[in-house]
């Protein structure tokens, strides 16, 4: 099983940026992805970044161009940089990773001020 802890998130004005880590620990050797999910209240989780174990990034919506998954395979964590942050997307965002099974780290709320 892996255990994920998420940090970095906060208070952002409109525009800015924030950057979320995410560090994994237990079976990460069998890891054949990371990601970051987000959720909005009343809305489904829906993935937003994702790194395969080659490296590979894929990017879904309109993050796509602002936001940047990244490793640092030393650490065990990934990040997720994100940058002109707009008012539509406070929202809790999810570290998740998959190997066996899918795990999920606890949340970190982003709010985004107009």
């Amino acid at each position: 099983q892996v255990q994920l802890v998420e940090s970095g998130g906060g208070l952002a004005q409109s525009g800015g940026s924030l950057r979320l880590s995410c560090v994994a620990s237990g079976s990460i050797a069998s890891l054949k992805y990371m990601g970051w999910y987000r959720q909005t209240p009343g809305a489904q989780r829906g993935l937003i970044a994702a790194i395969l174990n080659d490296g590979t990034t894929t990017y879904y919506g309109s993050v796509e161009g602002r936001f940047t998954i990244s490793p640092d395979n030393a650490k065990h964590t990934i990040y997720l940089q994100m940058n002109d942050l707009t008012p539509e997307e406070p929202a809790v965002y999810y570290c998740v990773a998959e190997g066996t099974r899918r795990s999920w780290g606890q949340g970190t709320q982003v709010t985004v001020s107009s």
